[in-house]
């Protein structure tokens, strides 16, 4: 018999941390290869994560709720196990109800450049006048150099270890702290070994300047932009006292997420909307001629993969709607990766089509389809809900008219569709006006407005509108 670790999984490449949010085996259960065993929550997704190997579950090292460094070992499962093993009384510190282990084991493997393993890393109560902590003796020398290299700029100032783990922060909040000037290192983290998470940027960014964190050094310290005006910050959450009856359930951490990054972008981007009525009776007939044929090859061919088609196509024909700001510039993306926002049970998420421009109907259509059943499913990994460049939302599949959706930050808009139905209209038919049953529906625009003006959404729109209106037979 032998012993397998289980490890918290590297979910993406900006990835530094996951919490387990579930276990989905209990201590002692037999396990298949491959089978789920527990569920992690990262900043990105949530996602089930399946077993290496085949046996029984013999330890659990990391509790539910608890936040862990990527490599750390979660569990222990024995192979070759015997039925008998199953009965085994676990380790105290594995106990359900027990305190979890102060440090979970991790891996020998070598962290990234700069990065200790969490293992080794130096305590965060350090007092301010204590020396920085030396690089540990596992990480090569070279590798320490260029960590300390990138992290001051190439400019010679040397960095501690743990203002380098803050800087080591997600695209994210590196984006948001450079479009308010913020520097990282001034900024106490509260993420795993010190990093800056998202909460800690907007923190500082209403509430003003905030000591930086303990173990900085002084002769370091970047003088921290003046707090913002009151009338710019936001007001604490309220609290709301619970009548009799009432059933209260805390967030789950994607509540959480979509909560911020929602009053993030109300705040950061002035909102614009624009409106289209679109006539669908076109895609309504070339849908009706392929849908079987896209069936045998195993795509369902619906409304969305027609709108996100032309939108793929219009997004580079409008390059500044396929843009984002960067401080006081912007930033035309090389890419057009669509956003398909998916409503699920527990939450909202955003799956992205890689490179829509460069997809056939067919293509588009298979991504929409994958992307959605595997967000249902939880096997979405992080890299898949990254590096969108415009995001389409649906709501008109619940019957809604239209919505004035926010912004998905950081990009610079974002589509809503709206409900498709038969309406009377009127056409012109040999010069003469007359009632008819067409298919139609809204399409909103939601921008922002300081890189996008009325005119840029409105021709946008207009060619978005032309393009289904009049898709070619030969394209579907």
């Amino acid at each position: 018999m032998a012993k397998i670790d289980v490890i918290m999984p590297q979910m993406g490449e900006s990835i530094a941390e996951g919490t387990l949010s579930r276990w989905i085996k209990k201590l002692g259960d037999p396990i298949k290869r491959d089978e789920p065993i527990f569920e992690i929550s990262t900043d990105k997704v949530d996602a089930e994560i399946p077993a290496p190997s085949a046996g029984v579950l013999a330890e659990i090292l990391v509790q539910e709720g608890q936040t862990v460094a990527v490599q750390t070992v979660v569990a222990r499962i024995e192979t070759g196990a015997s039925v008998g093993a199953t009965q085994k009384t676990p380790p105290a510190a594995s106990s359900p109800g027990a305190p979890a282990p102060s440090k979970p084991v991790t891996p020998a493997a070598a962290p990234p450049a700069g990065l200790a393993p969490a293992s080794t890393r130096p305590p965060r109560a350090a007092a301010p006048s204590e020396p920085a902590a030396p690089a540990t003796a596992s990480a090569p020398a070279a590798a320490e150099s260029r960590a300390v290299s990138d992290a001051t700029g190439g400019n010679g100032a040397v960095e501690t270890t743990e203002d380098r783990l803050r800087r080591k922060s997600t695209p994210l909040v590196r984006k948001m702290a450079a479009e308010h000037n913020v520097d990282i290192s001034a900024v106490s983290g509260t993420g795993l070994a010190g990093r800056v998470t998202k909460n800690d940027i907007l923190g500082y960014i209403e509430g003003g300047a905030v000591p930086p964190a303990p173990g900085t050094s002084s002769e370091r310290a970047v003088a921290a932009p003046p707090p913002r005006s009151p009338a710019v910050a936001l007001p604490p959450a309220a609290t709301v006292d619970p009548w009799p009856g009432d059933r209260v359930e805390p967030w789950s951490r994607i509540r959480k997420l979509t909560a911020d990054h929602m009053v993030m972008s109300r705040r950061v981007s002035p909102h614009v909307n624009t409106v289209f009525e679109i006539d669908y009776t076109r895609i309504v007939q070339l849908r009706a001629k392929k849908k079987q044929e896209y069936a045998e090859r195993g795509v369902n061919l619906t409304y969305l993969a027609f709108i996100t088609k032309v939108v793929a196509d219009n997004l580079r024909k409008h390059p500044v709607l396929n843009s984002a700001v960067s401080g006081e510039s912007t930033l035309f993306r090389s890419d057009v990766n669509i956003g398909i926002a998916v409503a699920l049970d527990w939450g909202l998420i955003v799956p992205v089509v890689k490179h829509a421009d460069e997809l056939s109907l067919l293509g588009v259509a298979r991504a929409i389809n994958d992307l959605g059943e595997r967000a249902r499913s939880k096997k979405l990994i992080p890299d898949e809900v990254q590096k969108g460049t415009f995001t389409i939302t649906n709501p008109g599949v619940f019957g809604s008219a239209i919505g004035t959706p926010i912004i998905n930050q950081p990009q610079a808009a974002i589509l809503c569709v709206g409900a498709i139905e038969k309406q009377p209209a009127v056409v012109t038919v040999d010069g003469a006006d007359m009632l008819a049953i067409r298919t139609k529906g809204m399409l909103s625009l939601a921008f922002d407005h300081r890189i996008v003006d009325g005119a840029d959404a409105d021709r946008f729109m207009a060619d978005v509108k032309a393009g289904l209106q009049e898709f070619p037979e030969s394209g579907a």
